[in-house]
């Protein structure tokens, strides 16, 4: 038995002992897709999420100017050209107890059990007025400030309809959010509110989005009380297909 052999074989039997875990080398790391499991819940592979902030390009908010969400492309666009709409994508992730009415794309029904931004179960009933909407974690509005003015349009396609970016939340919190970044609003339910800033964290960085002096410190500030969070990743590509166009025509071809 070599002298490594036996440290480890010390390190394992002591960690077993302790009720902690060990890693070996070669083992596979926490799944981390914004489509399937955990998309939600904050895990990832990419690092610590408060050490990310620091990685972000500083700047002042640019003007609205311009600003149409027709420039993101028509809503809701199938860029993952899986048969679905990005909406019912989200919702068959994000909802529990998921009924569809077109065979297992056309969500019908579901539970946010919980939601989110405020902890309460929430009924989604497709068709009426809706209690559950997808949030766009980094509003689009606020993505066109910080960067997206000067993308190309399949940049902005892509980010409209990136899972990472989208949330099925309760309508009345995401309607008071608007275009709210880290700065300005932050989910009631605080123990989400860690996740919550991550997720925003990862997508500015993805897409490379600036933020400002003070959404940076916002950011820093809810994250320094979990310095443990990691950054999630995955989603969507950052360039959506080239059959989506932005404008009133929508997708082409």
């Amino acid at each position: 038995m070599t002298l490594w052999t036996r440290v480890a074989g010390a390190a394992v039997l002591l960690l077993a002992a302790t009720g902690c875990t060990v890693e070996t080398p070669g083992s596979a790391g926490p799944e981390d897709s914004a489509a399937g499991a955990g998309a939600g819940d904050g895990t990832g592979a990419a690092g610590a999420a408060l050490t990310a902030v620091d990685g972000l390009t500083v700047k002042g908010r640019a003007p609205m100017t311009g600003y149409d969400r027709d420039k993101f492309g028509s809503p809701w666009a199938d860029t993952d050209s899986n048969g679905c709409d990005t909406r019912d994508d989200v919702l068959k992730r994000d909802l529990k107890e998921v009924k569809f009415s077109d065979g297992d794309c056309q969500v019908s029904s579901g539970t946010l059990d919980p939601d989110p931004y405020t902890d309460k179960d929430v009924t989604f009933v497709r068709g009426g007025r809706s209690e559950v909407d997808i949030d766009h974690l980094v509003a689009l509005s606020d993505a066109w400030q910080k960067g997206a003015q000067k993308w190309d349009a399949s940049k902005r396609i892509a980010l409209a309809n990136d899972p990472l970016n989208l949330l099925a939340v309760d309508a009345g919190r995401n309607r008071s959010k608007g275009d709210g970044d880290t700065a300005t609003w932050l989910p009631p339910h605080k123990a989400y509110r860690c996740t919550y800033v991550a997720r925003q964290v990862a997508v500015k960085k993805k897409y490379e989005l600036w933020v400002t002096a003070a959404e940076r410190d916002a950011m820093k500030r809810v994250l320094s009380g979990c310095p443990g969070q990691k950054l999630p990743s995955g989603g969507t590509s950052t360039q959506a297909p080239k059959r989506f166009h932005a404008g009133r025509v929508g997708r082409l071809g």
